[in-house]
């Protein structure tokens, strides 16, 4: 299949190139004195939240006075406390309210959520200044790297798969949502033309009709580019192409969307503005089908040059499952440490999966990972870390998130200068996450007394497990009627599985788009947690030290609690 450029694809290539150029002057030039970007960093936003709730609060004004770095950093150490989302929800609750000037200047753009520790999402804000500053201009940035590890990324079409840019409003009107949906809607307009479908698409709320919606319009395409963090999503695409493949031929034949999968009508008449009967698109699809039997991506996408996916810690997983299935010459560019709360910067080498994180827009502080449960952990700048070492960060940002501990233990890789780069290597507060559900040891122990309460049925003991070689979470129980039976003990996960879905919005959102399979039910054997402990001061735990988790993922403790199955 010869290559289809887009209409204006050397006028995409120029601005992007131009723009990237310049923004990787600035990193470069920030980056050769960490000390002082933090410091120029660090005063740009506190000098524009002084007169804030929060700024008065802590001190700003004073905290600026600081007359070099060392003593603005010692300053703001001493007046701001290393927080917690908990600690920042009650000024947040203000902003929602409609007040002004609470945690900065002014109100939100927007807020994002995501799944917190509690049963209650968190809403993180994002303000204009951030938006512009740290997602606006990364993006330039990023699609830059894109450019230069292939030169002929955006000269097909790109398919990027992200959450709805709005799915409700504060009270006070702000509008909620996903930030890489709101980044997608706000492209310049010179690079709409490289969407084969509208962003409506991202609000079909049944996955299955998602995942049809998008493949039925992106496989018609002559696709060079596809975006989307997390690798099971590729997965999941491919599970709908060999299912309804022959459903997107007739489609793309006639030039209709499937009567038979769930879309408004809105949406539905945003799409159909957009397709046309392709007869011969269609022969090629047909022509595919006969000749390899199962399609995947290298056989009708054949130009494809990068996708633009997560495969670090427990993505690997998944990205091993479909790795193959693209062309030889397509590049997998890692998409790169970020949450929702922070993006701290993105990966610019194509040899390197490394996030180099941005000095200059963001302040950030570590915590060495020997000294997490210290009361009193020694503060490491920026400049101060090593490469090798692992530490917890810290970021301050200009969307009011102040010392903010990310809970994430990340490792030094190298330096850009003297900017550091890193990789994810865990959460630290008791969270999992294979999907990207981030589901909290906290919401799983909630869940199962609310099922409790439900069923009747009262546990005595019971422990979850992740599977992540299968995206499954596995959950074990001793109830406390010994006679409890296996299909008793199934319903019980089902109900289980209701609350976790109530609780967090992550977690409903990968089991109803399959990313996550539905749980699974082990009874466990009458005293089964004494048994493993047993079994654990045996291999050298301490008596007095033990304690177990409630939701892990552990294969090693996985092993023993499968010996203790009834």
């Amino acid at each position: 299949m010869k290559l289809q450029r887009v209409k204006g694809w050397w006028f995409i290539r120029l601005a992007l190139t131009l723009v990237g150029k310049k923004g990787i002057g600035e990193l470069k030039r920030a980056s050769k004195n960490a000390l002082k970007a933090q410091e120029k960093t660090l005063r740009g936003i506190l000098g524009v939240s002084k007169n804030t709730v929060y700024g008065r609060e802590h001190h700003f004004d004073d905290i600026l006075k600081a007359a070099g770095p060392e003593e603005l950093f010692a300053r703001y150490r001493k007046q701001v406390p290393v927080n917690d989302y908990e600690n920042f929800q009650p000024y947040i609750e203000r902003h929602k309210q409609g007040e002004s000037d609470v945690l900065f200047a002014g109100n939100p753009k927007m807020y994002a959520t995501t799944s917190g520790t509690t049963r209650e999402p968190k809403w993180i804000p994002i303000t204009e200044q951030y938006y512009q500053e740290v997602y606006k201009a990364m993006n330039q940035l990023w699609f830059y790297t894109l450019i230069m590890n292939k030169p002929r990324a955006f000269y097909g079409k790109t398919l990027s798969v992200v959450g709805s840019a709005i799915e409700g409003a504060a009270p006070d009107g702000t509008v909620y949502g996903s930030i890489s949906g709101i980044s997608q809607r706000d492209i310049p307009n010179f690079m709409e033309v490289l969407h084969p479908a509208p962003a409506d698409i991202f609000h079909i709320t049944d996955y299955k009709a998602r995942y049809y919606t998008i493949m039925r319009m992106g496989i018609e395409q002559d696709i060079t580019l596809i975006i989307t963090a997390n690798p099971s999503t590729l997965v999941e695409m491919q599970n709908n192409v060999n299912e309804f493949y022959d459903e997107y031929v007739e489609d793309i034949e006639n030039g209709t969307l499937s009567r038979r999968v769930s879309v408004s009508r809105e949406i539905r008449a945003a799409l159909e503005k957009r397709i046309r009967p392709n007869p011969r698109r269609a022969a090629e699809l047909r022509a595919l089908k006969f000749r390899y039997g199962k399609v995947l991506p290298k056989h009708y996408w054949p130009n494809l040059q990068i996708v633009n996916v997560w495969f670090c810690g427990n993505t690997k997983i998944f990205f091993d499952k479909i790795a193959d299935s693209f062309p030889e010459s397509c590049f997998f560019h890692e998409m790169g440490y970020y949450a929702t709360e922070c993006r701290p910067g993105i990966v610019l080498k194509s040899n390197s999966p490394d996030t180099v994180i941005f000095g200059h827009k963001i302040f950030f502080e570590f915590i060495h990972e020997s000294e997490l449960e210290s009361k009193n952990p020694r503060i490491y700048r920026m400049d101060e870390v090593k490469k090798g070492e692992r530490y917890c960060m810290v970021v301050t940002t200009s969307a009011g998130l102040y010392r903010y501990n990310m809970n994430d233990l990340v490792e030094i890789t190298g330096f850009v200068n003297q900017f550091p780069t890193l990789k994810l290597i865990q959460k630290v507060n008791g969270t999992v996450n294979m999907t990207g559900e981030k589901l909290h040891e906290r919401q799983f122990v909630e869940a199962v007394h609310a099922a409790e309460q439900d069923t009747g049925n009262r546990v005595a003991f019971f422990v979850g497990f992740a599977d992540a070689s299968r995206a499954v979470y596995r959950f074990y129980y001793e109830f406390v009627n010994a006679d409890i039976t296996q299909e008793k003990a199934e319903n019980f996960t089902r109900v289980l599985d209701g609350y976790l879905k109530q609780f967090n919005i992550e977690y409903e959102a990968k089991r109803s788009s399959n990313r996550l399979k539905n749980p699974e039910t082990s009874l466990l054997v009458n005293e089964s947690f004494e048994k493993f402990k047993s079994a654990c001061i045996d291999k050298g735990y301490r008596d007095g030290q033990f304690k177990v988790n409630l939701l892990m993922q552990d294969e090693k403790r996985h092993a023993m609690f499968k010996e203790l199955v009834r």
